[in-house]
């Protein structure tokens, strides 16, 4: 072994340690959910006694205790267009910010950056009522319109235009590009590190946001799947703890998947921050 490697090697069993440490609820929500009931009452081992594939089965086939099927979708259509709104109206907003003459563009980022102080927690009610005022409550609307847009993400994307080299779009004006055709064929390709993490961010916070939709969903088909679950585990027909982990693994695979997917584009960020 040499020098190098004795130096990182308690570096190495550290962050060893600590990934055991927090990968332990989820493999021990995993294999619990491969027990039956009465090995998850009585069995205190981490492993089942009795390997079963029954609380998945009842999960997807039972859709009138637990329609978590109905619940992904749901939570599936808000993620999606979520973050497709966020995406789109940050980078349009970042662009004009950036590039166009605005009359009090300098204002537009005061109260930009004065969002970004201001906790979301404070905006609940106001929002609630709002949407109650004109009967939108329990449908998708109140779901998806106050994710439209995100400061952070219009701050970030307008800091990284700034630094990005005017000429390269001077030269695409020169050559019969129009101003839609520079930012998404000159500038978005530059800043797609940038606008991939934000996606990736507003994609995890809105499918695990719990306290938002808790507030403006009533009914048991308009759920999503953090709240479903919430109100599997509440309930009081629901007392089985391997099949509360079945239902909680089923809800993490997606946004395990989305985040392993775009894993690269976070670390593509960081780099190109660091160069920069």
């Amino acid at each position: 072994m040499n020098a190098s490697m004795k130096k990182s090697l308690p570096v190495i069993i550290i962050a060893f340690l600590l990934s055991i440490v927090f990968l332990l609820p989820i493999i021990w929500m995993i294999f619990t959910s491969f027990k039956t009931l009465s090995d998850a009452m009585s069995n205190p081992s981490i492993l089942p006694s009795d390997w079963t594939l029954a609380n998945y089965a009842e999960i997807f086939t039972d859709a009138s205790q637990a329609p978590i099927i109905l619940w992904l979708f749901n939570t599936g259509i808000i993620t999606l267009i979520g973050t497709t709104l966020v995406v789109v109206v940050n980078v349009l907003a970042a662009y004009a910010l950036a590039r166009l003459r605005i009359p009090g563009k300098k204002v537009f980022m005061v109260f930009i950056i004065a969002g970004l102080t201001i906790p979301g927690i404070v905006t609940l009610f106001p929002m609630f009522y709002l949407f109650k005022s004109v009967n939108l409550l329990d449908t998708f609307v109140p779901l998806i319109l106050p994710y439209s847009a995100s400061t952070l993400g219009v701050f970030l994307i307008y800091n990284f235009l700034l630094s990005f080299p005017k000429e390269l779009e001077e030269a695409a004006y020169i050559d019969g590009a129009s101003q839609m055709d520079i930012l998404t064929k000159v500038i978005f390709p530059s800043i797609k590190p940038v606008v991939m993490t934000l996606g990736v961010i507003t994609f995890l916070n809105i499918y695990n946001d719990f306290l938002w939709p808790s507030l403006v969903i009533n009914s048991n088909e308009m759920r999503t799947v953090t709240t479903g679950i919430a109100a599997l585990i509440q309930g009081a027909n629901f007392v089985n703890p391997a099949k509360m982990m079945a239902s909680t693994a089923i809800a993490t695979i997606p946004a395990l998947i989305v985040f392993l997917i775009a894993n690269k584009y976070f670390v593509k960020s960081v780099t190109n921050s660091g160069i920069k």
